[in-house]
């Protein structure tokens, strides 16, 4: 969709912002560039819509060389999404949304609807803040108004600088969440620039991280986490990548342990015979349907106590419930994240509703071990084996 042929960015001072760069983006595809201030991702951003022009090489967008495009025409054709937002203070929040659709020569009235259908996609009630000005609204839903401008022509490729940079953490992420859950619907052909690398591996299928007018690494977000190219990446992502890299490794089956499983109606004598067998201190206890509900010790079953005491108890009467669980997929900083906040010893972990295993803290840090040997070795996580301590 995007290819850089050999681009460079020359000043008439000598300064060389961008230093022949060359590099693609698929279709679909976001690829974050991230990098200190001044080192030419902005200016490669604004190559592609002609806000600056190479002094030497090609850039093709779907093909055609953006030098041989009308300026004025290819920047209606490219979603644009800044920092400062850039909202026309004197319209309504529909009339900022619609502004490019009418530029197109859409009727007001089309492109209204489509700003309604925008507004409304991300997040904003057309029926509520459809009428009102930029000035009453918050910084964050100002960017929503933003990123729905953008929208409106339904371009191919979106250009973001910087875009959640000017608000507060907890309003980043979640326009971040927004975003993201847009670009799974969408698939627009995204570059985003940012400073921020926790933003870069968030959001980025792949990430470029820059140094002085140069790539220094594109890769995934897991591999430039995992297996820095160069010492300035390494330096750049942080000595704290292994935990960065957390947000971007799932949970996969093979990362789980499978304790002993008992029905919520089977008899507790029976259960405590299967577990004494096993020799586990407890198991994990599904409904009829196969849906996790808990969890049962071994010396509870053996010995009930309270009501169940006098008579034929069964699981359901000595069985707590699941403290917490999460799909398979989730990152491992969430599940660790609800590990940490429900102060639990395992996480229960289901495909849709059925139960596959649990993550405990042991198997959460193979997992992550298993995921960056994976990516030095080029092997299939689930194949890596780990070397332990004995004994452990």
């Amino acid at each position: 969709m995007i290819r850089f042929e050999h681009v460079t960015k020359r000043y008439a001072d000598g300064t060389t912002a961008v230093d022949d760069l060359s590099f693609e983006v698929a279709e679909g595809e976001l690829i974050t560039l991230v990098g200190p201030s001044g080192c030419g991702k902005t200016t490669t951003m604004k190559m592609v819509n002609r806000l600056i022009e190479p002094t030497d090489g090609r850039i093709l967008l779907d093909g055609e060389d953006v030098a041989d495009a009308d300026p004025v025409e290819l920047r209606r054709r490219i979603g644009y999404v800044i920092q400062q937002v850039g909202l026309f203070p004197h319209k309504t929040v529909l009339d900022n949304t619609a502004t490019v659709p009418h530029l197109l020569g859409r009727p007001r009235k089309a492109a209204r609807a489509r700003a309604a259908e925008l507004l409304d996609l991300v997040g904003l009630d057309p029926a509520v803040y459809g009428d009102r000005y930029p000035d009453q609204l918050s910084g964050g839903q100002r960017q929503r108004v933003g990123v729905a401008r953008a929208l409106a022509a339904d371009p191919p490729v979106l250009l973001m600088d910087e875009p959640f940079g000017a608000v507060d953490p907890v309003v980043r992420e979640h326009l971040q969440n927004e975003f993201l859950r847009l670009q799974s619907t969408l698939h627009k052909t995204v570059l985003f620039v940012t400073h921020d690398i926790e933003e870069a591996v968030r959001l980025g299928d792949r990430i470029a991280v820059y140094g002085s007018g140069r790539i220094e690494q594109l890769d995934t977000p897991a591999t430039v986490l995992g297996a820095p190219a160069t010492p300035y990446t390494a330096e750049f992502v942080g000595a704290d990548r292994g935990l960065k890299r957390l947000a971007v490794t799932p949970v996969e089956a093979a990362d789980l342990d499978e304790p002993p499983v008992v029905r919520l109606d089977d008899p507790a004598a029976r259960a405590a015979d299967a577990l004494s067998a096993d020799g586990a201190p407890w198991a994990v206890v599904l409904d009829a349907d196969g849906a996790p509900y808990g969890w049962v010790a071994a010396d509870a079953l053996a010995a009930p106590e309270g009501p169940a005491a006098g008579r034929s108890a069964t699981v359901r009467d000595l069985a707590r419930p699941m403290a917490a669980s999460v799909p398979l997929g989730t990152p491992l900083r969430q599940a660790l994240s609800t590990l940490l906040q429900h102060d639990a010893g395992w996480l229960a972990v289901l495909d849709g509703d059925r139960y596959r295993g649990v993550l405990t803290p042991a198997r959460l840090h193979g997992a992550l071990r298993r995921a960056t040997t994976a990516d030095a070795t080029d092997l299939p996580r689930a194949e890596v084996a780990l070397d332990t301590v004995p004994g452990t």
